[in-house]
């Protein structure tokens, strides 16, 4: 072969190798980016992110992956949560794993693996803006499927995403892109009103009505009735506060807040019936009520009437009426958990623990007298039953209002 020729041959064998690197840049540099918001605590998240999705990913092109623990870092969170509410969407299919592949494409949980792949290699006329969501890490049955246009559709987890894609094909052009309206809810109206019914708790007005009492034998002055009622319900706060708190960092942790809040949902049915059965049925065991021994434990602090005593005894009051009513506390954590920033979680909590101890000023306002402590005593004592039945009531009504509007 002649010299020229060869180095011809040997020049446009390097350019169409030029050629492709340069086409292969364009690819990457055009493919969007990937984050992946995770619960570094979830084992299966970690193995299911880096043994599934993201070879999967990498074999579609995709070389630019963030991988965001919104655990250990609190801003992630936030970040997370923003991104939801800007791209519209809803709570009911927001995972604890999500995965944005840019914007087009939006896994929530666990996605079956041909699903991931079928997406993936899907044309850009398929579609515009897809999620698919399946929270079940394992067990799972069925998956959904939205593409921010119509109402979400569920098919059983074999069903291949084909199925949906015909859907669309077939009927997008009729299908409003609007974002499904249900359980879009405001969580400060719940958080004001669950708080105030939990606070509406016998136990701790009787212990109040007792302490005050106390105070009023001893002849303690008015101002002294006032202050020592104050860091009694202070005290309460910090502890239910403290207890929140514990809760969300506990809930963060798990795998499916949703579910924490469900199960609190239902804790909150429960123990609206056993309230119910105490009105109907008082004879029959099992009563929502403070342990006996912790009862004569915190009397005997309160009765040695001083403010330090005060604050240790409405402490322990915060601490053991929360197996009576704690499940509303659990239902309203685990939404606050699963829809709010941290920030934004703590405010809520420190809201829903303010109305949570209106009931008790309330009581204090009105016992500071003698004469009228002695009446509120007396109705305390006579309407416990009842009261036991509108708590009952209000708590099945918000467990069930929680489970059918918010979760």
């Amino acid at each position: 072969m002649r010299p020229n020729l060869r180095r011809l041959l040997g020049g446009l064998i390097l350019a169409a190798f030029a050629l492709v690197l340069h086409l292969a840049n364009v690819k990457a540099a055009t493919m969007p980016a990937v984050t992946i918001y995770y619960n570094q605590a979830c084992m299966d998240c970690v193995d299911y992110t880096h043994e599934t999705i993201e070879p999967l990913l990498r074999g579609a092109g995709y070389t630019d992956l963030t991988y965001k623990d919104y655990i250990n870092v609190p801003a992630n969170r936030t970040d997370l949560l923003s991104r939801d509410e800007t791209l519209g969407v809803p709570s009911d299919l927001q995972s604890h794993l999500t995965v944005f592949v840019g914007d087009r494409l939006i896994l929530q949980g666990h996605i079956p693996v041909q699903i991931v792949s079928d997406l993936l290699a899907a044309p850009a006329s398929a579609f515009g803006r897809m999620l698919v969501y399946q929270d079940k890490m394992k067990g799972a049955s069925e998956y959904t499927a939205w593409a921010f246009r119509g109402a979400p559709k569920v098919y059983p987890i074999d069903a291949p995403i084909g199925e949906y894609l015909s859907y669309l094909e077939q009927h997008g052009a009729d299908l409003a892109a609007t974002a499904p309206a249900a359980k879009a809810r405001s969580l400060l109206p719940l958080v004001l009103t669950t708080g105030f019914i939990d606070g509406l708790n016998p136990c701790a007005f009787a212990v109040l009505l007792f302490f005050i009492a106390f105070l009023f034998t001893i002849r303690r002055t008015a101002a002294t009735v006032w202050g020592m009622g104050l860091v009694y319900i202070a005290a309460i706060y910090a502890a239910y506060f403290l207890i929140g708190v514990g809760l969300i960092r506990a809930i963060l942790f798990t795998d499916d807040h949703h579910l924490m809040a469900k199960i609190g949902a239902w804790l909150v049915i429960v123990l609206g019936l056993i309230n119910l059965k105490d009105y109907f049925f008082p004879q029959l065991p099992i009563h929502l009520r403070i342990p006996t021994i912790a009862h004569g434990t915190i009397q005997d602090w309160l009765k040695r009437a001083t403010f330090p005593t005060a604050a240790v005894g409405g402490f322990l009051v915060g601490l053991c009426t929360f197996p009576c009513s704690g499940a509303v506390y659990v239902a309203v954590v685990g939404l606050l958990a699963a829809k709010t920033t941290q920030l934004q979680g703590l405010g809520y909590l420190a809201l829903y623990n303010l109305a949570f101890v209106v009931p008790l000023f309330v009581i204090l306002i009105g016992v500071a007298n003698r004469k009228v402590m002695h009446q509120i005593r007396m109705v305390e004592q006579s309407s416990r039953r009842l009261v036991r039945l509108a708590s009952g009531l209000a708590m099945v009504a918000l467990g069930a209002i929680i489970l059918v509007w918010f979760v």
